[in-house]
């Protein structure tokens, strides 16, 4: 593995960045062991064949983006009277408590390089945090990242019986050129019988490495819906994941992407079936244009004391273009026979046959291709609750394909 970026970093430049947000020691400590582990842990795990890595994070010049005292962003958060939207600072002079028994409880700061990485230098960030029984909508999340590198780190809290829908963006500034890199990891803690959909659209530069975790836990019959949504970026390594913890509980797990130029997107989905009559559907839907790239793995692991499970996984992709790539690789891992489970993956190409159809009928070739690539994306769509987010993800959808004939 590479230790480029440790080379360039320095207890005292973490020590600087946890005190000028007035945090506690608990985390502080927790911030340094983090920068300690970058010695020994590996990055993230990448699907690969003999002889080739699919995605090859290692190579990646960190230490020509990753400036740690030198974050700037702008961020808006706004919520509903119920719920507590918070900036991680205002969290943690509020809810102490809450914030040390929930952060690192479902991401581990250590899980590879890149998660001890942000953990050791996330500078801004947000908890939402829903008390027991409150229903609530409309809570939305904007990043826009205005430096070359930017940690930024979210968290849920949805006590019993209680629900809320979230939409977090991040985007790059205008003034902002040249190389970046984004970070963002995100925990969401689901209570029993509480009901958490979070929505991300990622639509940074182009000229920006990102690399995402979100990852929601469950109680019983709690239920985490994760919608991934992917525009921007060069390198894109994403993982979208959920722990089935309680008896009863489900989650749904959708993934959209849509590539052009030479953009990469790496997509994970895996979901953990860990109790009984759990259920998951992972969707996945991406298109991919001129000589982008995209890599997708699926896993759904059924564990031994679960019982009566359901689990379903289904991506697509679409290419536009002879020279883009897309590979994909659906895995069931089932420890227990009483389980309904189904995988599968498609690489295509627009149907000739629906094309000449529309064609045929006086849709000129270039719209009716749009809208065989628009009508690609329905399932993703019917599975996104937040209106905002599905009109946004929608709207640069049709920007993209627009840009296909500028």
């Amino acid at each position: 593995m590479s230790t480029q970026v440790h080379a360039n970093l320095t207890e005292a430049q973490v020590r600087e960045i946890s005190e000028s947000l007035g945090e506690p020691e608990w985390l502080l400590q927790t911030r340094l062991d983090a920068l300690a582990a970058l010695e020994d842990i590996d990055f993230p795990a990448v699907i690969q064949t003999p002889g080739r890595k699919w995605t090859n994070l290692s190579d990646l010049a960190f230490e020509e983006f990753v400036d740690p005292l030198n974050a700037a962003e702008e961020k808006d958060q706004i919520g509903p009277d119920e719920v507590e939207v918070l900036s991680f600072a205002e969290a943690l002079d509020s809810h102490e408590e809450l914030v040390r028994e929930h952060f690192g409880s479902i991401v581990d700061p250590q899980t590879n390089y890149l998660t001890a990485l942000s953990t050791a230098l996330f500078s801004t960030g947000t908890v939402v945090y829903v008390p027991e029984g409150v229903d609530a909508e409309d809570v939305t999340i904007r990043t826009t990242m205005n430096s070359r590198s930017l940690f930024n780190y979210t968290l849920v809290v949805a006590e019993e019986s209680s629900s809320v829908t979230i939409l977090e963006r991040q985007e790059t500034g205008d003034e902002m050129e040249g190389e970046r890199y984004y970070s963002g990891i995100t925990e969401l803690a689901v209570g029993e019988n509480a009901y958490v959909q979070y929505g991300s659209l990622q639509d940074l530069s182009e000229e920006t490495y990102n690399y995402q975790l979100k990852y929601g836990a469950t109680d019983t019959y709690g239920q985490v819906d994760i919608i991934d949504c992917n525009i921007g970026s060069r390198l894109t390594k994403t993982s979208v994941e959920a722990d089935l913890n309680g008896d009863g509980s489900e989650t749904k797990l959708v993934g959209a992407f849509y590539g052009h130029d030479d953009q990469h997107f790496d997509v994970d989905s895996r979901v953990w079936h860990r109790a009984e009559h759990t259920t998951a559907d992972l969707v996945t839907r991406g298109v991919i244009d001129d000589r982008a790239r995209s890599v997708y793995e699926g896993v759904q692991d059924v564990g031994r004391d679960a019982w009566s499970t359901s689990s379903y996984q289904r991506e697509n992709t679409l290419m536009l273009s002879d020279e883009s790539e897309a590979d994909a690789s659906p895995k069931l891992i089932i420890n227990n026979h009483d389980t309904e489970a189904s995988h599968s993956a498609t690489v295509g190409q627009v149907d000739a046959e629906d094309l000449f159809y529309m064609t045929s009928r006086g849709v000129p070739p270039q719209l009716a291709k749009n809208m065989l690539v628009e009508g690609f994306y329905v399932p993703v769509l019917e599975e996104i609750e937040v209106e905002e987010l599905r009109e946004d993800l929608q709207g640069r959808i049709r920007d993209r394909l627009a840009g296909r004939f500028d």
